[in-house]
Formats: structure tokens, C-alpha cells, sequence
């Protein structure tokens, strides 16, 4: 993602959507934002995602998450598609969803962002939007970014996890360990000296012994 790396500020763009004209930062206000892309309206990977955006807008509401999602097509088409996903989570069809949509017709916001797939094209042989998630802080910088090929299906509850980590993390100086959820045991990052860790985990820090006799693999229970 060419121009935009993790912890750069987020660009500030005005943008049409189905909830109206926006200005991106003021959307986020002092909250987290996630912002996903989308290939086209219509489509079925696209509707199964948005469908489980859908149930899970509830739980990133619980977080202090905005989601906001784009595609390159009108904010007409992107209405009447709300209905087919609302349809398709077994809901009445209604235009409203719990986060607006972009529209981004010219592509202007997907080239800004890097979000083409050049091996992903339309019936006029234009380029689509990969798949693209974007993680923002309540700092407006650019916590995460993830981009799949228009071919693969995201997983939401997988960000929904990685949020997790990032706010647990901005907040205590620990790390999270492969495939850990909310509640698991969490790590104590190599730069917290051994006399330090103690004083800052008062629940304990337990050490697994290595062959190597280096004690980095260091594990406590996560913060409240």
C-alpha cells in the first residue's frame, strides 16, 4: 500500500455514502475505525461479508469501533443492495444498515488508498478493489491494514479478535500470543527487564524454560 504505512496519519477525505456527505475524521470523532473495502454491489463474497458485518456491528459498537465499508459503485446501488443483505442474514429488507457505505464511482479513494486488484477486473476491463480492512485509532493513525485479492472472503470475527489486541495493547504494555482471545493469557514483551515484570503484573509472570536458557517466553494473565 504504496504512501500510507502503520502509524501514519489517516487521510482526512469527504466522501458520499448512504448516510450522506462525510468528512472522515469527524465520522470517527475521538473513537477506533475500521474502514473495509469492497469489489462491487451486487456480488455474493461481498454480500456474505457485509451480512456478518452486520451481526457483529453490535459487538465493534460495544468496542468504540466505527465501521464505515466502500465499494466503487453509487450510493443508489448500495441501498437497494443493503436490501439483498439484509435478505440474505434472514432481516426485513430495508435500505439501512448499521454502517454507512462509500461511494468511490471514479476510483478516486482506491487508487488514494492502494486498494486495487489488478488480476481483478470488471465486465468494462477496469480494475476492482481488493478486499482492504484499515484499522484507524482515536489518533486518526493507521493501527493495521489487511488486503485480500477480490477472490477471498475476509473474517470478521478475526478482526474483530485483532481489535481486541490492539486496544489491550495500546492500553497495557503486554503483547498477545498466536490465536489469542479476550481472556487468554497474554505476554510480557522482551523490552520489560525481569526485576520490572514482577513489580508491573502483580498476578505473576510465569517463564517456560527454553534450551537456549533464555527467558523470553514470558507469560501473564491479561490486564483489566
Amino acid at each position: 500500500m504504496p504512501g500510507l504505512l502503520l502509524g501514519d496519519c489517516f487521510p482526512d477525505f469527504e466522501a458520499d455514502t448512504t448516510i450522506g456527505r462525510i468528512k472522515f475524521h469527524e465520522f470517527l470523532g475521538n473513537e477506533w475505525g475500521i474502514l473495509f473495502s469492497h469489489p462491487r454491489d451486487y456480488t455474493p463474497v461481498c454480500t456474505t461479508e457485509l451480512g456478518r458485518a452486520v451481526k457483529l456491528a453490535p459487538e465493534f459498537k460495544k468496542r468504540n469501533v466505527r465501521m464505515i465499508a466502500l465499494s466503487i459503485d453509487s450510493v443508489p446501488d448500495h441501498l437497494s443492495w443493503s436490501k439483498d443483505i439484509n435478505a440474505y442474514n434472514s432481516d426485513e429488507p430495508t435500505e439501512t444498515l448499521p454502517f454507512p457505505i462509500i461511494a468511490d464511482p471514479k476510483r478516486d479513494l482506491a487508487v488514494q488508498l492502494g486498494m486495487l486488484d489488478p488480476d481483478e477486473k470488471d465486465n468494462e476491463g477496469m480494475p476492482v478493489t481488493a478486499r482492504c480492512v484499515f484499522i484507524i485509532g482515536p489518533d486518526k493513525k493507521m493501527k493495521l491494514s489487511i488486503l485480500y485479492p477480490a477472490t477471498t472472503g475476509r473474517n470478521f470475527d478475526e478482526i474483530l479478535r485483532v481489535v481486541d489486541s490492539l486496544q489491550l495493547t495500546s492500553n497495557h504494555n503486554v503483547a498477545t500470543p498466536v490465536d489469542w482471545k479476550l481472556g487468554d493469557r497474554v505476554m510480557v514483551p522482551p523490552t520489560v527487564p525481569e526485576a520490572d515484570a514482577c513489580k508491573m503484573f502483580p498476578s505473576g509472570v510465569f517463564t517456560i524454560e527454553l534450551p537456549s536458557g533464555k527467558k523470553y517466553l514470558r507469560y501473564t494473565a491479561q490486564p483489566k
